[in-house]
């Protein structure tokens, strides 16, 4: 089973080979949408993918307009994909959706251009012995020509709009992934960092982040949670490692006295007290102890909300999901750290 980080690469290379196509006009129209449609499937926007299967191959609709039972949903995706077009009649402004496949389009076009050729004019001639006779013209097919050429301009116009509205739709999404996959490289070099030195320090972590990640699969919120709950779990590992609980220090700070508690429940402090007695870098010191001191305070406030049994700081997937981002980056650090200080 492919991974996100295989999938999302998978998608940029297919987004990449679409906009080439569209771009140098390699490919149909319609097999760059049904492209797009894969794209979509793959990285899990559904709603988009039928989007595009429906400009390959036509909204559903009726003689009448989009069939009453489905008219929501299918006037909804018309309107994301900007087939929604206004007329004036009877002095009212109507809507309607344009449900027309591109190739049902394209053929269009193809098709007024040879009737365009086709109605052209003959070359005729006419003339009288009669000097002062006058000969009305022979009638033309003018209004013939008028008319298809204003459906060629018009479906060329619709045509356009489509080739616009997938070019975006490939663009932003090729952009997105590369974004989410230097992202994830950069997080995976991280996290290889810290799956190779944590297990000497705390030796069940790597258990508790594979737990975390399972937990962050599931549905139920009480999953996510119990992934914050062992986030901070392996930060209290890892500073009984680091900095056992020892007495609380008294440090003047902007010129007060103040007591910094270092005991058992006191995991946050000490793990800024390791930075701050092994970090060369007072900046260093600033951005560890920052984010320890954010990250600690919120899961903190998860945990004694979940042993209160209240349910109002109950995290959402996004949000556990930045804390176990957090986690890692701050455990990388602290790695990092410690081996700078072990040469």
């Amino acid at each position: 089973m492919s991974n996100k980080s295989d999938i999302a690469k998978e998608a940029l290379i297919l987004a990449d080979q679409a906009l080439r196509d569209l771009e140098l006009s390699e490919a149909s129209l319609t097999s760059i949408a049904l492209k797009s449609s894969r794209i979509a499937r793959i990285t899990g926007n559904f709603k988009m993918q039928k989007i595009m299967l429906y400009e390959a191959g036509g909204y559903p609709s009726e003689l009448t307009g989009i069939p009453p039972e489905i008219n929501t949903e299918i006037w909804q995706l018309a309107q994301r994909a900007g087939r929604i077009i206004k007329k004036k009649k009877d002095g009212a402004i109507e809507e309607y959706a344009e449900t027309k496949s591109i190739e049902q389009l394209e053929t269009e076009i193809n098709t007024a251009k040879e009737r365009l050729q086709v109605s052209q004019d003959a070359d005729v001639s006419i003339s009288s012995s009669n000097p002062y006779q006058v000969i009305p013209p022979v009638a033309g097919n003018l209004r013939e020509r008028l008319s298809i050429s204003n459906l060629i301009s018009n479906t060329s116009k619709l045509i356009g709009q489509r080739r616009a509205f997938i070019y975006q739709y490939l663009s932003d999404t090729y952009y997105e992934l590369r974004y989410s996959i230097a992202t994830d490289d950069s997080f995976s070099r991280i996290r290889g960092i810290v799956d190779k030195n944590l297990s000497d320090l705390v030796p069940n972590a790597l258990q508790k982040f594979s737990a975390i990640s399972d937990n962050l699969e599931s549905n139920n919120t009480e999953d996510w949670s119990n992934a914050v709950h062992s986030c901070r779990r392996v930060l209290q590992d890892l500073a009984d490692s680091l900095y056992p609980a020892g007495n609380d220090v008294v440090k003047k700070i902007d010129g007060k006295d103040t007591t910094i508690k270092l005991g058992a429940d006191a995991y946050i402090n000490r793990i800024v007290a390791y930075c701050e007695e092994n970090a060369d870098s007072e900046r260093f010191k600033e951005i560890v102890g920052s984010h320890m001191g954010f990250l600690g305070d919120r899961l903190d406030a998860v945990f004694k909300a979940a042993q209160k049994g209240s349910h109002a700081d109950i995290v959402t997937r996004e949000e556990a999901d930045r804390y176990v981002v957090y986690t890692y980056m701050i455990v990388g650090d602290l790695m990092s750290l410690k081996l700078d200080s072990e040469k």
